[in-house]
Order: structure tokens, then C-alpha cells, then sequence
């Protein structure tokens, strides 16, 4: 009997085991990273350098730098927001190229008022058409940041910024703490400013260099995570093979159970949907977004379909669609991972770039409009939606169209991961053999049953 019983025992804490097993498998298929780090960029960041070029009576005068080292992840209108905490009492006397959102306090001061008094300023661009006395370079485009790889000659940001209260020497200046970065949202993490070796300058004859009295640099990265509760863009897949299409998985992008409330989806059969799209507003209130009402809620979906097969080739289409009422996007660009873009033969009515974030490995593709032609995704309509068709050359050691191997890996949109839909749903050959029927959650689930039932039947 105590035989029994312990065997009893020994088997309920094994069966305890495999069901704590089962519940962690199984949450850890739901949840994603959280870190600000990127596989498909691994160092991309946003870097801040702030030289000081020369010292005044009471301060110094500086040029602050924006750089997105980021490939493919920009900020888009209304652009960036700067915010610092000074170290000292320090005050801003003058900007070129930006402006402070507030003056603050500065009644202390008689005659020469400061621009800013506040301890933790915050800093914006200037808008397109600054007069010229007021510019620097690289100054002026409303805070929009493009991305590295997609327009680099527009992918930093400056101005320009006197500092008084402060000190005068490279042992007396105080750096500033507590950067803080908005995208225009939230997702940025910055570090702390660290001083470096002092920037050098050459003039454009090249026959002298100059240099900053002193540097510090801020280093900021981008967290999904951090940016949004909900995903923001999702996958769905069709292919000429099958006639099943493959939607976004339901509630991709979060599901919104009251369609009365801000933010909700729309239907777009909705009597007088611009009255509703856009009603009249205080001016500067920043309408919350309005999806159009689907299974998946996504602002954006893309599309991929495997369209044809030849001897040599086969064609995929892309098609991306804005389902966001209040929402277009410019300068967009898509990334997508595929073991055959290694081996691209042409790209129609899109650019491409090829990205590789390790070396040895070319599976990755940047994607994006061009210029004056489909670079500009309209809001949700008949005009929202670009789309573009990719011929890629076979290599017959890997290429196949079973087991969804001829389907994205992962794909990007703006620099967001998208949803993708669940592996053992996607489109199969019809004489691909046994299709699996049964999904992951039961090959987990069922073994522990079976135990179970054996343990009861002996």
C-alpha cells in the first residue's frame, strides 16, 4: 500500500511538472520581446551630439546634431521632441534652427529676457519656410527624421543653442541629464550624455580643421514595446496554389468591443463617414486614430501572395492597405525576411535595398515608394493602398513551395513588427501529402492527457 502510494505520489509531481511545462510553452507563443533591441538592426539607434563651438561671458554657444542610425525606422510628422533636465541653474538666451515649447520664469531677469527659464526645456524643429536668419543647417523640416538607409541626406536634424548660467570652461560646464526623446510618441529610451573626444571640422577648401571645445553624445533606441500597447500592422497570405487566403490572425491589433467610443472602428458603409472622419475640432486637437472595422483592427495590412511559378522563377505580389481613416503615411517603407532574397532577380514600381544585419547573411529586404509615384500610402479608401510584385530567381537546393516555406518570415512596416498569422495556417499544396490538422496547442496538450489516462486506466 505505501508502495502505491508513493508511486502515486511520484507520478502526480512528474504530472505536476509537465502541466507547468505545458502553461509556460504554451504563454511564451503569446508574448514578445519588450528590449530595445532590433534583430533585423541590431545597432540602430538615434545618436545626439552636442558640440560646443565657442564660450560667452557667462555660458556657451553650442550646435546640437540629430543622427538616425536607425535603417529603416523614422519619425514621421509631426516629428521629434527633445527634452533635457540642466544640471545647474542654466538658462537658454537664444535658438537657431528649434524653439522651446516654453519660456518659463525668467522674471528675474530686466532688459535681455532669455528665451527659455525652464529646468527641463522642451525643444522642437522649426517648420519648412523659417526665415533664413533664423535657420542653421539641417534645421527647419518639422521634426521629421527619415531613416538611414531610405533618404540619408535627410536623416539628421540640427540647431543651434546658446546657454547662459553656465560654465565657461570644459571643467566648470555641467552636461545635461535626463534626455528624453518623443517620436513624435513614446518608445525612445535615452542614456545618459557621455563627453567625448571633441568633434573635428573641415572647411570645404579641405586645407583646414577645426574643433569643438567640448563634446558629449546621447544615445537613444526604439522599443516596440514601449511605443504601443498593440501592434500596429499585420500579415495575411493567399498563393495560386491554393485557394484558401490567409487573413490577419482576430484581433491583431487589439479588439475594441464599443464602436460608440474615441478611437473606435468605423464601418465604411457609414452614412456621411467624412462628417465622422473628420468633425469639426479646436485647432491643434490631435484626433484619435480611426480604423476601419475588421476582423484583425490593424491601421495597416500587407498582403503577400505568391502569384506565379516558372521553370526558372517565381513571383510574389505585395499589397499594402491602410485601413487608418486619419491617418496617411509618407516616406513609408516596408522590411521583409526571406531566405530568397539573397538570389532577387527584379523589384517592380518599389525601391529595394538589401540589408544585412550579420555578415554572410542576405536575407533581408528594405522596400519603398518612389519618389512622386506610390511614396505616399493615402488613409483609408480607394487610394489606400500601394502595391508591387517581386520576381526572384530559384535556387534549386532550397527552393519549395511546401511547408509555407515560399511565405515571409517576418516583416516590418515602418519600423513595427507585424503580426503574422499562425504557421500551420498557411496556404498548403493540394498534393503536399498530410496536412496537419491539429495545431500547436494540442501537440503540446494531448501528450499530458494521455498520461493521465493511462495513470487512471492502471
Amino acid at each position: 500500500m505505501e508502495s502505491l502510494f508513493s508511486r502515486s505520489t511520484s507520478v502526480i509531481s512528474r504530472l505536476s511538472f509537465l502541466a507547468v511545462l505545458t502553461v509556460f510553452l504554451i504563454s511564451s507563443s503569446y508574448f514578445t520581446s519588450t528590449e530595445a533591441y532590433d534583430a533585423l538592426d541590431p545597432e540602430g539607434n538615434i545618436t545626439m551630439k552636442w558640440d560646443v563651438m565657442s564660450w560667452t561671458p557667462d555660458g556657451y554657444v553650442a550646435v546640437v546634431t540629430m543622427f538616425n542610425f536607425q535603417k529603416y525606422r523614422h519619425i514621421p510628422s509631426p516629428g521629434w521632441t527633445l527634452g533635457w533636465k540642466w544640471a545647474k541653474k542654466e538658462v537658454i538666451w537664444s535658438m537657431v534652427g528649434a524653439q522651446t515649447t516654453e519660456q518659463g520664469d525668467c522674471s528675474k531677469y530686466k532688459g535681455n529676457i532669455p528665451h527659455c527659464c525652464k529646468k527641463d526645456p522642451t525643444v522642437v524643429d522649426l517648420l519648412p519656410g523659417t526665415p533664413y536668419n533664423q535657420q542653421i543647417a539641417n534645421c527647419c523640416k518639422g521634426g521629421v527624421l527619415n531613416s538611414w538607409v531610405q533618404d540619408p541626406g535627410n536623416a539628421a536634424s540640427s540647431f543651434q543653442i546658446s546657454v547662459g548660467a553656465a560654465g565657461t570652461t570644459n571643467k566648470t560646464v555641467r552636461v545635461p541629464r535626463n534626455f528624453t526623446l518623443m517620436g513624435p510618441g513614446p518608445g525612445y529610451t535615452c542614456g545618459p550624455a557621455k563627453v567625448v573626444r571633441p568633434t573635428k571640422f573641415v572647411t570645404t577648401d579641405t586645407r583646414r580643421t577645426t574643433q569643438a571645445m567640448m563634446t558629449w553624445n546621447i544615445t537613444c533606441t526604439y522599443s516596440q514595446f514601449l511605443a504601443q500597447r498593440t501592434p500596429t500592422c499585420c500579415v495575411s497570405l493567399s498563393s495560386f496554389y491554393n485557394e484558401t487566403i490567409v487573413g490577419c490572425p482576430t484581433c491583431a491589433c487589439g479588439c475594441q468591443n464599443n464602436k460608440t467610443e474615441s478611437g473606435a472602428c468605423l464601418d465604411p458603409d457609414t452614412p456621411h463617414l467624412a462628417s465622422v472622419v473628420s468633425p469639426p475640432t479646436k485647432k491643434g486637437t490631435i484626433l484619435p486614430p480611426l480604423v476601419q472595422c475588421t476582423r484583425h483592427l490593424c491601421p495597416i495590412r500587407v498582403h503577400w501572395h505568391v502569384k506565379q511559378n516558372y521553370k526558372e522563377y517565381w513571383r510574389v505580389k505585395i499589397t499594402i492597405t491602410n485601413f487608418n481613416y486619419r491617418l496617411n503615411y509618407s516616406q513609408w517603407n516596408m522590411v521583409a525576411q526571406h531566405p530568397n532574397f539573397d538570389n532577387i532577380t527584379q523589384i517592380f514600381s518599389f525601391n529595394y535595398k538589401s540589408l544585412t544585419p550579420y555578415a554572410g547573411l542576405n536575407d533581408t529586404a528594405m522596400l519603398w515608394g518612389v519618389k512622386f509615384y506610390n511614396d505616399f500610402l493615402s488613409e483609408a479608401g480607394p487610394l489606400g493602398n500601394v502595391q508591387s510584385e517581386i520576381l526572384f530567381r530559384k535556387d534549386q537546393a532550397t527552393f519549395s513551395f511546401e511547408k509555407g516555406w515560399a511565405f515571409p518570415r517576418r516583416i516590418y512596416f515602418n519600423g513595427d513588427n507585424c503580426v503574422m498569422p499562425p504557421p500551420d495556417t498557411y496556404p498548403f499544396l493540394p498534393n503536399g501529402g498530410f496536412r496537419p490538422e491539429v495545431s500547436v496547442f494540442a501537440s503540446v496538450v494531448l501528450p499530458v492527457l494521455l498520461v493521465f489516462f493511462l495513470f487512471f486506466s492502471a
